[in-house]
């Protein structure tokens, strides 16, 4: 899982929209507080939104993995400003099955 967890790193540090996608089951879901993504449209819509806000990742502030599942905690920047980021990941096949993300203003 840290190796699925490093690439998705990766592809947002370069705004590879094309890697970031890939990194996604067929069937993926990924939930946000303000919406639901479902699917490689809807997930490669989502991800063309999340990387025109310029997304950094400022610093990743706890990490924890169990077989197929990652709990992540970041501070990042978006559109310059700073937010805590926090979610999970789920894998099934090596990729990124189901996703939960979460941001608020960092204070």
């Amino acid at each position: 899982m840290n190796e699925l967890f490093e690439r998705q790193l990766k592809a947002i540090r370069e705004r590879d929209l094309g890697a970031l996608v890939a990194q996604y089951h067929p069937e993926a879901v990924v939930v946000r507080l303000d919406l639901v993504a479902a699917g490689p449209d809807e997930i490669r819509d989502l991800f063309a939104a999340y990387l025109a806000r310029e997304p950094e990742v400022v610093e990743l502030t706890a990490l924890r993995t169990t077989g197929d599942t990652v709990f992540y905690s970041a501070v990042m920047a978006l559109d310059g400003l700073p937010y805590t980021t926090f979610g999970t990941l789920v894998a099934r096949d090596g990729l990124i099955w189901r996703q939960t993300a979460g941001a608020v203003p960092a204070q």
